[in-house]
């Protein structure tokens, strides 16, 4: 009776915890809000992309998840301008209001924690994700935390989602110690980077041509059109192109999510 009791005891818990982790995701978000251009002569201001946050959190606190929000030193993340555009929110202008409610009012939102608290609690986070803009390019793409998270999720093979400009993160963890080599990755494409210097910022930054290094770095980076809705899943890692590409993005994610969570049952004790 008493071993019965044990064993039920091991499977209450696993499952305690086991749910716990399926029901929260980290968002990791720039803190930035100026980026040089043109070797410093010009800057502007910058941020997280509105649609590639916001979209990709609708899509999984919808499908039952919690979200715990991560900046560098525990800023608020500032929304770049450009991404309040009508233009990227082709048919969604209703979301979009819902979105820039959301960021003025949110309370997680607005008191994110720290990078460093993010890594304390990293067991407790069934997947990541890392929404694009140019903000990331200037403080996520220099700070020491983003390879120990990347590592750690790869690891334990949980789903990790980096969007548009955010798969360039993957090019802070050393080749020798990468585990992404090899797999098939997306992000904003080469005519997309010049589309956007050339006639949005008018001006380019200092970090750059993505794809190019994704590609040196041993990564099968994989692109369409611009515009287009696309995104790319390889394992646990899913990664898209640009703030088009955000259904795309959500199918592929909540995809690995599941499958995540699949494999994680299949482990239960059991015992007949």
């Amino acid at each position: 009776m008493k071993r019965i009791i044990q064993l039920i005891t091991i499977v209450v818990l696993f499952n305690i915890t086991v749910s716990a982790q399926n029901k929260k995701i980290l968002f990791v978000m720039s803190a930035a809000d100026t980026l040089a251009l043109n070797k410093g002569v010009k800057l502007r201001q910058t941020g997280v992309f509105l649609n590639e946050f916001y979209l990709a959190y609708k899509s999984v606190t919808e499908a039952g998840y919690t979200v715990d929000f991560a900046t560098p030193n525990g800023i608020v993340a500032t929304i770049d301008n450009e991404s309040v555009n009508d233009k990227y929110w082709k048919n969604l202008l209703t979301v979009k209001d819902e979105a820039l409610a959301f960021v003025k009012n949110d309370s997680l939102f607005n008191k994110p924690i720290t990078l460093e608290k993010a890594i304390e609690n990293k067991t407790a986070y069934i997947g990541l994700i890392i929404p694009g803009g140019q903000g990331l390019m200037i403080d996520l793409k220099d700070d020491k935390n983003i390879p120990i998270l990347l590592k750690y999720f790869a690891k334990e093979k949980k789903p990790t989602g980096l969007i548009c400009h955010a798969p360039s993160l993957i090019l802070t963890i050393p080749k020798a110690e990468n585990p992404y080599i090899g797999f098939k990755v997306n992000s904003v494409s080469p005519f997309e980077e010049f589309v956007i210097e050339r006639f949005i910022m008018k001006g380019k930054p200092k970090n750059r041509k993505i794809a190019k290094q994704l590609r040196k770095l041993g990564l099968n980076y994989k692109q369409k059109l611009p515009k287009a809705n696309f995104a790319v899943k390889d394992r646990n890692l899913v990664t898209s192109q640009n703030p088009f590409s955000g259904s795309s993005f959500n199918i592929l994610y909540l995809k690995a999510l599941s499958e995540y969570c699949k494999e994680k049952s299949s482990m239960l004790p059991y015992h007949n």
